[in-house]
């Protein structure tokens, strides 16, 4: 304790805690314009602390500051305009937009910033106390183990449209289909590219996550009339009291550590970790058939456990040296720049780094805190500007976004093409949450199930002797006898 303190509380010296605050607040506006990834806030910000001649504690504490923000951020266009401004606020979209809806905008971010901030607070105390525990238990995920989280996590698509089961199934393989388009994970041999040399990277996910939800809002609004009184009520500033939010400490204690779990785990990332939390919140509560009508549960459970994701994240890197998302990634060479090597002996050779990295994951989150509440009014506001403004504005916010990933116009047209789409989706009652959800996870399934069944002891029961495996199969046989049980009681419910 004596070597861990000292170097923990150099987080909050002043320069680090102004480093960390800008970061968050770059990162909360990157995350909240559609396409601009937390990937590519960090990405672009590296260069700028390397220019700048920061030292390794300073410029990881920025890029964390970022990294956290743009998370967090991701959900303030999710529940104003019903489009994630990161993969990771996909689920938020469920419930954040119908609050947006019946007025409750602001007392939806509100919330959206406490349950981020529990759940950013959750990982970073795990991160502190048991980094090298979780890094001992990610080992034992192989190609069987994440083949099953990937089933589990696909098994949420009959949980999350209780409204018509089957429109949310024939929308998870529309997802699995457009998903097999470009090069074979294995062979690498095209499939479906039709010739195009753009295809053979498949349809980009951010693109398609812009046509499926913002043009595709963009589209509905307009087919329902110029007009600027819309169905979308004056928002309310009511923050949520501190009784409210109590009753929700088990939803955002589970969904915390769920969020930190699966982030520890190399390439699972935010976006599953908010789908998990969800279908698990929705699956225990008493009353499902208020997730996607605007229950605050659903927002509480997917942006605590984003945002735990983001401290999970960072075990494996520090720990093993192994980024667990694209953003670590990038955050593992920051490293490397700076003449660190991520691993067991970092901890040891290197304390006056890795300890500050702890208390600037805990410093981003109280800053997220803060300036997400300070500044719920003034954005929850966006919702009263005139459609006519609007709308053409997120046209070119989602142009932009789509474009400036790899600066490309074939982004563009496709984001233009999905949200026709999506468009025809949404009239007809088609969820478009399973399409995004089959696009994460349908690679990660086919991927490591190939790769599975190239091992040398690779048999049919390897998916039952492995007790993670089974206990992941289990668990997806049970999501599926959920969502099928709980159908006719909320067909019910519905008429």
């Amino acid at each position: 304790m004596d070597l861990i303190i000292p170097n923990f509380l150099l987080a909050f010296s002043p320069t680090i805690m102004c480093l960390v605050f800008s970061g968050v607040a770059l990162g909360i506006l990157f995350g909240a314009l559609p396409g601009l990834t937390a990937t590519m806030g960090v990405t672009l910000l590296l260069p700028f602390t390397l220019s700048l001649g920061l030292d390794a504690q300073s410029s990881m504490a920025m890029l964390i500051g970022i990294y956290v923000g743009a998370i967090y951020g991701g959900s303030i266009a999710a529940i104003l305009i019903c489009t994630p401004g990161t993969p990771a606020a996909a689920a938020t979209v469920l419930d954040g937009f119908p609050m947006t809806q019946r007025g409750e905008a602001g007392r939806a971010i509100a919330l959206a910033a406490c349950a981020s901030f529990t759940g950013g607070m959750i990982s970073a105390i795990t991160l502190t106390l048991f980094s090298p525990l979780l890094s001992r238990f990610a080992l034992r995920f192989s190609y069987p183990e994440y083949f099953a989280l990937a089933i589990f996590g696909l098994s949420m698509i009959v949980t999350i449209s209780s409204k018509d089961i089957l429109k949310g199934v024939l929308s998870g393989f529309f997802g699995l289909l457009i998903a097999t388009i470009g090069l074979d994970p294995i062979a690498g041999i095209p499939r479906f590219s039709f010739g195009q040399p753009n295809l053979y990277d498949g349809l980009g996910f951010i693109p398609v996550l812009i046509g499926l939800f913002a043009f595709a809002q963009v589209f509905y609004e307009i087919s329902q009339g110029w007009s600027s009184e819309g169905k979308t009520k004056s928002p309310r500033f009511s923050l949520p009291s501190w009784q409210e939010f109590k009753s929700y400490k088990f939803t955002l204690l589970r969904s915390g550590l769920i969020g930190t779990f699966i982030g520890s785990l190399p390439g699972a990332g935010c976006d599953i970790a908010a789908f998990v939390s969800y279908n698990e919140a929705k699956r225990i509560d008493k009353h499902p058939e208020r997730f996607g009508q605007g229950e605050p549960k659903g927002i509480i459970a997917a942006e605590a456990a984003n945002n735990g994701a983001t401290g999970g994240a960072m075990i494996p890197m520090l720990t093993l040296g192994v980024p667990g998302d694209a953003v670590t990634a990038v955050m593992l060479s920051a490293l490397v720049v700076q003449g660190l090597q991520p691993g067991p002996m970092l901890f040891q050779e290197h304390p006056e780094v890795v300890y500050p990295i702890f208390g600037a994951m805990m410093l981003a989150n109280i800053a997220m805190l803060t300036i997400g509440l300070l500044s719920v009014r003034v954005i929850a506001r966006i919702i009263l500007v005139d459609k006519r403004v609007l709308l053409p504005t997120i046209c070119v916010l989602s142009v932009i976004g789509s474009y400036a990933l790899q600066f490309s116009m074939f982004d563009v047209w496709v984001a233009i093409t999905m949200g026709a789409v999506g468009y025809g989706m949404k009239r007809y009652g088609f969820p478009a949450s399973p399409v995004v959800l089959a696009m994460i996870l349908g690679p990660m399934a086919e991927r490591n199930l190939r790769q599975a069944l190239l091992l040398p002891d690779a048999s049919s029961l390897m998916f039952l002797t492995r007790p993670i495996t089974a206990v992941l199969l289990i668990l997806a046989i049970s999501a599926i006898t959920f969502g099928l049980f709980r159908r006719p009681s909320l067909n019910v419910e519905s008429e």
